[in-house]
């Protein structure tokens, strides 16, 4: 059970660091433009913060593969309420769909970790 929990969890923080990418790397890119549906100008203008926010998306795939490595739950439990509290956040006040690619998956994540810890 262990294994599923670890696997669960680093599927998450590849997700972030999937965020990461996208938001550092690709955000004026056609890749990004489609994922976040933004224009040519709106990604031009906004560059600087999307890469901040990939920054932190970032932080939240170390923290849970640290989590892994350490296999310490409670770092584990810690980071995935973490991108829980964001992925409600984001989908409260950005995107419905950030409820199901990041809340969702970090609630279920969360709840695994939990029950085999």
């Amino acid at each position: 059970m262990i294994i599923l929990s670890n696997v669960v969890v680093l599927l998450i923080a590849a997700i972030h660091l999937y965020i990461l990418i996208l938001e550092m790397f690709l955000w004026q890119k056609p890749t990004g433009r489609r994922v976040f549906a933004t224009t040519a100008e709106f990604a031009a203008a906004t560059r600087i913060l999307a890469a901040n926010q990939g920054l932190y998306n970032g932080f939240l795939a170390a923290g849970l593969v640290w989590g892994v490595w350490r296999a310490d739950p409670a770092v584990q439990v810690f980071f995935l309420g973490c991108v829980l509290v964001a992925g409600v956040f984001g989908g409260l006040t950005a995107s419905r769909k950030i409820l199901r690619v990041q809340a969702l998956p970090a609630l279920v994540a969360l709840l695994i970790v939990i029950w085999v810890h």
